[in-house]
């Protein structure tokens, strides 16, 4: 049995607190950079465009220097960086810049993803977006939102059906030519469908402004922080079979079990 599956409330205090630790390290280097010049863009792809940034890669780098002074024996997988094996059981999951396209674009969007838990699923998350200064948070004890001295908590809507839906993306095309077709069986029923938020749809989605989040191609470190949000705040995340989504791959985040039992039905007979 992994080590650390339920976490002690001595012990998530502490995760909590690494957390924030951070995303507070992380502020301060996005906004370095964030609409402004020597970013240090460059292109992981030959054939496509995934960007990476200066601000991207040295928000990982403090991020990685403050857990080996305080959570040293903790695993660490990250974006830019890749894995670092542990002994606690426990693997930080790491997303300095989720949504780099926005980022170097100046749209207020993207955000820096946190995650720790078990090899089975994170147990605590962040979304932090530096620029709003707003910083969702999940626990196991709940989920609250945050923005200087403001704090509220969070809780999903109920949606019971899709033709009342808003439904969130980051691209139209979503995955392979397959996962687009499918997923324009879920767009073609709701009421509202929009684009380009990356991580931010889903703090949208736990704060119950949005209905549904449906994605593709994603890796770990781009939906574990988001889980534990949603998870927190009432809401459903799994792959479109139903099943886990936190290695990646396909996610479907909804508010309302109903909402999401609708979306995954679609997406299956697709």
């Amino acid at each position: 049995m992994t080590k650390h599956a339920d976490l002690s409330p001595s012990l998530q205090s502490e995760l909590l607190a690494v957390a924030h630790a951070l995303a507070d390290a992380a502020r301060p280097i996005a906004l370095q950079y964030f609409r402004k010049g020597g970013q240090g863009i460059e292109n992981k792809l030959a054939q496509d465009f995934d960007p990476v940034t200066v601000a991207d890669r040295a928000i990982e780098r403090a991020m990685r220097e403050i857990l080996a002074a305080r959570r040293p024996e903790d695993g660490i997988f990250g974006e830019e960086y890749g894995q670092h094996a542990g002994t606690s059981g426990l693997v930080w999951v790491l997303d300095p810049i989720d949504g780099t396209r926005g980022f170097i674009s100046g749209t207020p969007t993207w955000g820096v993803l946190i995650a720790v838990g078990p090899e089975s699923g994170p147990k605590i998350g962040m979304i932090d977006q530096p620029f709003t200064g707003e910083r969702f948070i999940g626990t196991p004890s709940g989920a609250e939102w945050q923005r200087g001295d403001e704090v509220s908590a969070l809780n999903v809507r109920p949606c019971a059906t899709l033709a009342e839906a808003t439904l969130f993306s980051t691209f139209p095309e979503v995955g392979t030519v397959e996962e687009r077709l499918a997923f324009e069986q879920v767009r073609d029923q709701v009421r509202l469908t929009r684009y380009g938020t990356d991580c931010y749809a889903y703090g949208l989605l736990a704060a119950g402004q949005v209905d549904l989040v449906i994605e593709a191609s994603l890796n770990a470190y781009d939906i574990q922080g988001p889980i534990a949000v949603v998870q927190a705040a009432g809401g459903i995340v799994t792959d479109w079979t139903g099943g886990p989504a936190h290695a990646g791959g396909q996610a479907i985040a909804a508010g309302d079990a109903r909402m999401h039992a609708a979306a995954l039905a679609l997406l299956q007979q697709s």
